[in-house]
């Protein structure tokens, strides 16, 4: 399978130039595919080597999973933090990086790489953003994540009008009779956000326990009880349309009652599904759906493609936040060679190396 997959790699290389890709191209050195926790410390490696990245996400915000699923969550495993939240993480992250000037391109995720003759990747974007890039590091999580759907037949019809998974445009509901489905902290923080400000609003949840932070929960419940809000325990199981516009849904509880919502919009949060995506169709070797990395520069089967994190494995992989730091660090030193091909590259500390330190806009300490 390695080998025909390099093989097909080959033939994209000999593909002729497309002088029309480079048209608007940013030309970089390194593009990370993930702005997770791992690729944020991949800018951070990079940039003691004087590499500067672009880092792509399919998310709005930069975090990754740390952010979207769990931001309030402790992390005990980071070393030298005994509790962080996935949101301490990421901004501390984004401090100690921002020496390096990376430049983030959100809420798109890409959907070509195509190796050139000279050896760099065309790589583009589902919203069209072009690169020529060097060396490419996938330090995707365990993929993009795409919304959990609503499973009624028929109701996707109304996605983009009248049925959202992401709230994008809050002051579009305002006035407006509201329905919202989950039970995490997404779904009751919009609840507690469009009370007083929608018409109505519902919340529909499968059981009487939720996901959600407690506090949220007392709220929803207070609202509830004032007759702000209202809370209906059950799952969506049809819908009715009048004029080709959703005008109600029915929730069937456990009580096998069915009963009738009527609604402007229907606003679902059922968490994230992550998913491999497009990268399954980059010609990389696979393995149960994460990318086969060695274990000296954590490099793929294509030369100059990296996987970081979750995304990849080798014998003994551990999913841990700690081991795709590692991993970070060593995909960096590995890369190094394609950006610099005359240059050598000197180990070198951050506690002592004067050069890092004019990277860093740190000081160099003066010892007696």
């Amino acid at each position: 399978m390695k080998q025909e997959l390099e093989s097909r790699m080959d033939t994209k290389a000999d593909t002729p130039h497309n002088p029309h890709f480079d048209h608007g191209a940013i030309e970089t050195d390194a593009v990370i595919v993930g702005a997770g926790p791992v690729g944020l410390f991949q800018v951070f490696e990079l940039g003691l080597l004087e590499i500067k990245a672009h880092v792509i996400d399919s998310l709005p915000v930069v975090g990754g999973q740390c952010v979207e699923l769990y931001p309030d969550k402790p992390i005990y495993d980071i070393p030298a933090v005994p509790v962080c939240t996935g949101q301490e993480l990421t901004d501390n992250l984004l401090k100690q990086i921002e020496p390096f000037g990376a430049t983030y391109h959100l809420n798109q995720e890409v959907t070509l790489v195509h190796k050139r003759e000279d050896g760099r990747f065309n790589l583009e974007t589902s919203l069209g953003t072009r690169f020529v890039t060097k060396t490419i590091f996938i330090a995707a999580g365990v993929g993009s994540f795409q919304p959990r759907t609503l499973k009624v037949e028929g109701i996707e019809q109304f996605e983009g009008t009248q049925l959202a998974y992401r709230v994008k445009n809050p002051e579009q509901y305002e006035g407006k009779d509201i329905v919202i489905c989950g039970g995490g902290d997404s779904a009751l923080d919009w609840v507690l956000h469009f009370a007083g400000k929608a018409n109505s609003v519902v919340l529909v949840h499968r059981r009487e326990e939720f996901r959600a932070a407690p506090a949220s929960v007392a709220k929803m419940k207070e609202l509830c009880d004032n007759m702000e809000a209202q809370l209906l325990i059950g799952q969506v199981t049809g819908f009715e349309s009048k004029d080709e516009k959703l005008s109600e849904i029915k929730v069937t509880g456990a009580d096998g009652v069915t009963r009738r919502l009527p609604l402007d919009n229907l606003l679902v949060f059922y968490g994230l599904s992550p998913k491999l995506g497009p990268i399954a169709e980059w010609g990389l070797d696979i393995e149960r759906k994460q990318l086969k990395v060695d274990t000296e520069k954590f490099e793929t089967n294509i030369p100059g493609i990296f996987a970081v994190g979750d995304i990849n494995t080798y014998p003994g992989k551990k999913k841990l936040i700690l081991s795709g730091f590692h991993e970070a660090a060593l995909a960096a030193f590995g890369a190094a060679p394609y950006i610099f091909p005359e240059k050598k590259i000197h180990m070198q500390y951050t506690t002592t190396s004067p050069k890092l330190h004019k990277i860093l806009g740190v000081e160099t300490p003066v010892f007696d």
